[in-house]
């Protein structure tokens, strides 16, 4: 028989995938080490289990013990996991800007979830690290974590992490690319690799609002460069001791917006649902292009999974109102056509004067109203069927002939949203600007938004 004994022993031992399309524009082979193969989803099992392990060894975490942490969600994952088999107890405090999916899990897993605001100091009473640091002094047989300065972490991944990069590449691997937080990954894997060859870059991948990249390069603490970013899980407003910047060759800065488009192309072109800082890597690896060689080989790890970000990241409408998505919407649509008033029709009108308005403003679907509502619609093809049938019907009321109201959608609904409603029956859809005013949109309406 072949099994393990509990699911942390299926931690660590994660694939390493070439990566085809989005990489397509460098001159070298790049794979990604696609961490959320582990049990919970990411690379911070790893280091979670570790910390765990040496706290136990060295009496910090004693049976029956609570487990606390500050965490944006996937090192929580990992010691939750850990907890559930080992018999802790966990408190997690996390901040506001994180996925609700993130705390969901958490709770999932028998976590209790305490949110924090995040545009505060690290030593603000109200920071995420300040009321884990609170808790673990106020409740008994306690364990704070502290995953920013616990050299465990770092040591999960020179032990692991750094040797399976090693031997799954046959020692050929030339760069290492890290989208970096705590320093753990980046520096235990950076120092391992560079152990068995000094040749070998290291590149941290940083976010803009975070003051990593400077330190690096000056031995500055700059609070100028912090300013809150909506990237999650890399980038720091302070240094953790895990940092061992020896071992980091250069830190390259990726906005929001580019990071956030990158995990949906690697989704949608190479069948790898990734969370966002695997986007935010690759992102900062194209930056990078001119640096590398043919002869070259990268490897990008790939930290968690997309489930975690599938209501940030992997939803439209939070892309929009961000504006990292670049679609076209129904707004664009009446935006760009003439200025005209929707026209309507009573429902006690004739038919005949609704075909007379379609032949004078040259449309084929108008709306009916009664008392100001609208209560359904008529289209060129549905009358020319009725007439065609009983030509008589140009002097009945227009509510006798009308079909069901054409469908009510947002102005920020993207174009391409609208196929679930106009179809081969339904000609057009009805939206409503700010002011209250209704606008029609129509089949025409949105090939000419699309060939412009």
């Amino acid at each position: 028989m072949q099994f393990c004994n509990n699911i942390l022993e299926t931690i660590g031992h994660t694939p390493l995938v070439k990566l085809n399309r989005v990489t397509a524009a460098l001159p070298c082979p790049v794979m990604a080490k696609v961490e959320f193969f582990n049990p919970g989803n990411s690379i911070k099992d790893r280091m979670a289990v570790k910390m765990v392990e040496v706290a136990e060894q060295q009496g910090l975490l004693k049976p029956g013990g609570t487990i606390i942490e500050g965490t944006s969600g996937n090192t929580g994952m990992g010691l939750a996991l850990a907890a559930v088999i080992k018999g802790y107890k966990c408190i997690f405090t996390t901040t506001d800007k994180q996925s609700k999916e993130k705390m969901d899990i958490l709770k999932a897993v028998g976590a209790e979830v305490i949110v924090c605001p995040t545009n505060v100091e690290p030593e603000d009473p109200r920071s995420y690290y300040s009321v884990a640091r609170r808790l673990s002094k106020e409740i008994p047989n306690s364990f704070y974590v502290n995953q920013y300065d616990n050299l465990a972490n770092r040591d999960a991944h020179y032990e692991q992490t750094g040797p399976e990069i090693w031997e799954q590449t046959d020692g050929k691997v030339t760069h290492l690319v890290v989208a970096t937080g705590t320093g753990g990954t980046v520096t235990g894997a950076g120092q391992y690799l560079k152990e068995k060859n000094p040749a070998i870059k290291v590149w941290a991948i940083d976010s803009y609002g975070s003051l990593l990249k400077k330190y690096h390069e000056t031995g500055e603490i700059d609070m100028s460069e912090v300013y809150p970013y909506i990237t999650e899980g890399i980038g720091e407003d302070f240094v953790p001791q895990n940092y061992d910047m020896r071992y980091i060759d250069h830190f390259e800065k990726v906005t929001d917006k580019d990071g956030a488009i990158m995990a949906r192309r690697i989704a949608k072109e190479e069948g790898i649902f990734v969370g966002y800082s695997a986007g935010s890597a690759i992102a900062g690896l194209l930056q990078l292009k001119a640096q590398l060689k043919p002869t070259d080989l990268v490897v990008v790890v790939f930290h968690d999974h997309g489930s975690r970000y599938v209501g940030k990241i992997y939803n439209d409408q939070w892309m929009m109102e961000r504006g990292f998505l670049d679609v076209k919407t129904v707004k664009d649509v009446v935006n760009g056509r003439r200025n005209l008033p929707l026209v309507t029709i009573g429902g006690e009108e004739k038919v005949s004067d609704a075909i007379a308005k379609m032949k004078k403003f040259e449309i084929e679907h108008i709306p009916v109203l009664h008392n100001g509502d609208i209560i359904g619609a008529i289209s060129e093809g549905g009358l020319f069927n009725k007439l065609m049938d009983d030509v008589n019907l140009k002097d009945a009321p227009v509510k006798q002939v009308m079909h069901a109201a054409f469908p009510e959608v947002s102005m920020d609904t993207p174009i391409e949203k609208l196929a679930v409603y106009i179809n081969k029956e339904n000609g057009a859809v009805l939206t409503k600007d700010d002011s209250g005013s209704w606008h029609i949109v129509t089949k025409y309406d949105i090939i000419q938004a699309l060939g412009s």
